[in-house]
C-alpha cells in the first residue's frame, strides 16, 4: 500500500515554524524566537492551510518589536531566508492583519515580500478599505522590473481570487482593475500573463458582454496578447459563445461529421479511469479551425445531474481530413467534487454545439 498523500497545511508544520523562528533570528536579535514558536504551536493541528497562515502571522506579533516600522524592518529581511512560498505567505498576512494603519509602508513591503512568495491574499484588506490609492499604486507595479510585482499588480485585485477574501468594490464593479490588465495584456513572462488571463476569466463571470467588448478592441498582433484573448475567453467558449469563438477564429459550429464517438469501459467504479474517444471528418471545402471540449453531466441524489465543460483540443483540420482524438480522465473525488453512483452522459462539442453523446455508469 502506498503512503497517502501529504495534506496540503502540512507544508506550514511544525519544520516550517522552525525555518521561520530561524529566519527571524538571524534577521534580527530582536526576533523572539521562543515567544514565536510558542505562540505558533498552539493549535496548529486542528487548522487548514489558510487558517495557518493567519495563526502564524498572529504568532509572530509577541516576537517582533511593537513598532511598527521596526517590526516590518525584521519581516522583510526574514523573507529571503524562507524556503517555501507559504512560508513567506504567512509573513505576508502579518503586514495584512497588522499594518493596516500604515498604508504606503505596508504595500511597499508587500511589493518587495511577492517575490518570495506571493502577496496576492495581504493586499486584499488594503484594497478594501481605500480601493481607488491601492489600485493606482498596483497600476505602478505594472511597470516594475521584476515579474512577481507586475503579477501581484493583476492577481491582488481579481475580482474572485481562490481562497481570498472579497474586495467589496470589485464585487460591485470587478471591471475595476482593467487600467492594470490594459498594462499588461502584452507581457513578456508567461507568470504574469496567466494571472491576466484568469483576472479577465474572473470578469467573464459577472461581465460577459464587457469582456468581450473590451478583448475585441485589442489587436492580437503579439503573441504574447493571443495568448491572453483565448485564456481569459476559456469560460465562454466552453459555453460556446459565439463572440469568444469569433474571437480566436473560430465559427460557431463545423462542418464536421462525427464518425466516432464513445467512452470505454461503460462502467467502472470510483478511483477507476475513462477512456474519451471521437473521430471527426470535415465536411468542408476549406480548413476549419476546431475547439473540441467535452461535458460530463455527474449524477447527483435524487436523478438530478450537475454539468461540467473540459478542455480538449483545439486543432485546424483540412478539408476532407479525418481526426481522431482521445483523452484519458480518473473518476476520483475532490473536495470541490463528489461523484454518485449512476449513468454519467458525455457529450462531445465541436465549436461550442453538442455533436455527440455517450455514457458510462459509476458502480457503488
Amino acid at each position: 500500500m502506498t503512503d497517502p498523500a501529504p495534506l496540503l497545511k502540512d507544508i506550514l508544520g511544525a519544520q516550517a515554524l522552525v525555518t521561520i523562528a530561524d529566519a527571524g533570528t538571524a534577521a534580527s536579535p530582536r526576533f523572539d524566537r521562543t515567544a514565536f514558536l510558542t505562540a505558533a504551536s498552539g493549535g496548529l493541528d486542528a487548522l487548514s492551510i489558510m487558517e495557518r497562515v493567519r495563526h502564524i502571522a498572529d504568532a509572530l506579533v509577541p516576537a517582533l518589536p511593537a513598532d511598527y516600522a521596526s517590526a516590518l524592518t525584521i519581516v522583510r529581511a526574514m523573507a529571503p531566508r524562507l524556503t517555501h512560498g507559504f512560508q513567506a505567505v504567512a509573513i505576508t498576512e502579518y503586514v495584512a492583519r497588522h499594518g493596516l494603519a500604515d498604508f504606503d509602508a505596508s504595500l511597499a513591503a508587500l511589493a518587495d515580500l511577492t517575490q518570495y512568495g506571493t502577496a496576492e491574499f495581504a493586499i486584499r484588506p488594503f484594497l478594501a478599505q481605500h480601493p481607488d490609492h491601492v489600485l493606482g499604486v498596483m497600476l505602478g507595479w505594472t511597470q516594475d522590473d521584476n515579474d512577481h510585482v507586475r503579477r501581484l499588480a493583476s492577481e491582488g485585485c481579481r475580482p474572485r481570487l481562490p481562497w481570498a477574501a472579497r474586495v467589496p468594490a470589485l464585487k460591485a464593479d470587478p471591471t475595476l482593475g482593467a487600467p492594470i490588465l490594459e498594462a499588461l495584456k502584452a507581457d513578456p513572462a508567461l507568470y504574469v500573463r496567466k494571472s491576466v488571463a484568469n483576472h479577465l476569466n474572473d470578469i467573464a463571470k459577472d461581465r460577459p458582454d464587457w469582456l468581450l467588448d473590451r478583448l475585441a478592441g485589442w489587436s492580437q498582433d503579439e503573441a504574447a496578447t493571443k495568448w491572453i484573448v483565448r485564456h481569459a475567453l476559456r469560460t465562454l467558449i466552453k459555453a460556446g459563445d459565439p463572440r469568444a469563438l469569433a474571437l480566436i477564429g473560430v465559427g460557431h459550429g463545423a462542418a464536421v461529421t462525427v464518425r466516432h464517438f464513445a467512452i470505454e469501459p461503460t462502467t467502472v467504479r470510483l478511483g477507476e479511469r475513462i477512456v474519451i474517444a471521437a473521430t471527426l471528418a470535415s465536411n468542408a471545402a476549406d480548413t476549419q479551425a476546431l475547439v473540441v471540449d467535452y461535458r460530463i453531466h455527474y449524477a447527483r441524489a435524487g436523478g438530478k445531474t450537475a454539468a461540467k465543460v473540459f478542455k480538449w483540443k483545439a486543432l485546424d483540420l483540412a478539408a476532407g481530413e479525418t481526426a481522431t482524438l482521445a483523452i484519458r480522465q480518473t473518476i476520483r473525488d475532490f473536495s470541490t467534487r463528489r461523484h454518485h453512483v449512476g449513468r454519467h452522459a458525455i457529450d462531445l462539442i465541436v465549436n461550442g454545439k453538442p455533436m455527440a453523446t455517450a455514457a458510462f455508469d459509476l458502480l457503488g
